[in-house]
């Protein structure tokens, strides 16, 4: 059996970073995480970095933009992984580079975990985050770097538990809001399948710069199916309210305007 790979996650303790970590470990791999400062003090963090600990994860101390500090750590794995977050997407090209200059890593996954950003629609404010993904993607083909795309589409520990209802903590129990017809089918899958799903494919010569859809095919469910296994649970039907697609851009734009009116008005008063 060939030996398993070494694995580097960068932004392991967010949201579906620890999954990754988790399931990195339960595979056998030897685990880093690049862990900053401010982590490695911050108390609502501490559980976790304990589990990690326990588990025998690698905390490395580090940084995205110390470069020095990534290109150290990336010496001493096979496999880099980036789940940082949306705002850091475009700072990927720290990791880029840093594995350039490493020379060794034989399989980079990017920062994705969600939809195919070369093959999806979107509109503000969506389309400038899928687009800086999708940049990221072609800096990594154009240097050469072997790659993995993970598409995960909608993480269902985050869309589920509230049915993405404005405002709220849980599930509906009176009304539901549903955005169009709520007939398009989306996939949702578990955070957990998503980390093992992820550390399957590192050493799979299969998914090798190719991208990864994650769609069982029980996964996949309509928004009013949702609903309708929701009220067949709680035994009661529930009000249906439905935002037209039309209704629901006006919103988007209506929303984004005020946001950047409240930009401008911040800046101004910085000045």
């Amino acid at each position: 059996m060939a030996e398993k790979s070494r694995i580097l996650i960068i932004g392991g303790t967010g949201y579906i970073g620890k999954h990754i970590v988790e399931a990195s470990v339960k595979a056998g791999h030897e685990t880093f995480a690049l862990v900053r400062d401010s982590t490695m003090s911050d108390p609502i963090k501490a559980k976790l970095l304990h589990n990690f600990r326990t588990m025998g994860v690698n905390l490395v101390l580090g940084d995205l933009y110390d470069y020095k500090s990534l290109v150290k750590v990336i010496k001493l794995v096979d496999v880099v992984i980036s789940a940082v977050s949306h705002t850091q997407a475009a700072d990927q090209v720290n990791i880029i580079s840093a594995i350039k200059e490493a020379g060794n890593v034989k399989r980079f996954f990017p920062s994705e975990f969600g939809n195919d950003v070369d093959r999806v629609h979107a509109i503000e404010p969506a389309k400038s985050v899928f687009a800086v993904k999708a940049q990221i993607r072609r800096t990594i083909e154009a240097e050469g770097i072997p790659y993995t795309y993970v598409s995960t589409n909608s993480f269902a520990g985050y869309f589920v538990p509230s049915f993405v209802q404005p405002g709220a903590t849980g599930p509906p129990r009176e009304k539901v809001i549903i955005l169009g017809d709520g007939n398009k089918k989306a996939v949702f899958n578990k955070e957990e399948d998503i980390g093992t799903y992820t550390i399957r494919a590192v050493d799979d010569p299969r998914t090798l710069n190719k991208i990864l859809y994650i769609r069982p095919p029980n996964n996949i469910y309509t928004f009013n199916e949702v609903v309708a296994l929701w009220e067949m649970k709680i035994g009661k039907t529930l009000q249906k309210i439905y935002v037209l697609e039309d209704e629901l851009l006006k919103d988007i734009e209506g929303f984004s305007r005020v946001r950047d009116t409240q930009r401008r008005t911040k800046a101004w008063n910085v000045m």
